[in-house]
């Protein structure tokens, strides 16, 4: 089922009593279409929420795999709202290992949902994590579209460039870039 903003944040706000209700709290930090609609940078619907990492102690640390309270919250959740049983998705979490953009965590949007407290990537990160998912994905998916409803400035998708070059090295890869920023008027 898609998730538009209105229930994404239905379900954020559940899920957060659900967790203070148990004495649990979490932290975890969100990019992608989730996050960019809990920003309103965007309006269309999403299937999930991508997590990229959870913060303990102040720190980013894997999201993989999530804490066992906060995966069956999630479920009981997704369950009473008809979600994907995956609505909070941990597939971005590899992102973590490979680095985030230089001040990736001075850059977040928190929010706070009783037991839940999100932290939304930045603009200019999700700029960069959409660059990189357009080279994967190519021109006709939504991470090209949501990057372009972005609007990037010609020296944002520079940097973002950089950023995306240290996660795969090979000539093929910034040939691809080099494409996408082409397809958007920026000269590499």
């Amino acid at each position: 089922m898609d998730i538009n903003l209105l229930s994404l944040e239905e379900a954020l706000q559940i899920l957060g009593q659900l967790l203070a209700d148990r004495d649990h709290h979490y932290e975890i930090v969100a990019i992608g279409g989730g996050s960019l609609l809990l920003l309103g940078q965007i309006e269309r619907p999403t299937r999930d929420l991508d997590l990229v990492a959870l913060v303990e102690k102040g720190q980013l640390v894997s999201a993989n795999p999530l804490p066992k309270a906060l995966i069956q919250a999630a479920k009981e959740v997704g369950k009473a709202l008809e979600l994907d049983t995956d609505w909070l998705n941990i597939g971005p979490a590899s992102l973590l290992e490979m680095g985030l953009p230089l001040g990736f965590m001075d850059r977040m949007h928190t929010r706070s949902y009783k037991g839940l407290t999100i932290h939304l990537a930045d603009r200019f990160d999700q700029i960069c994590f959409k660059l990189y998912a357009s080279v994967d994905q190519g021109p006709e998916s939504k991470h090209f579209a949501d990057l372009i409803h972005l609007k990037p400035s010609a020296d944002e998708l520079k940097k973002a460039k950089s950023w995306c070059i240290t996660h795969d090295v090979s000539e093929a890869f910034e040939a691809e870039i080099n494409r996408v920023l082409e397809t958007i008027n920026v000269s590499s």
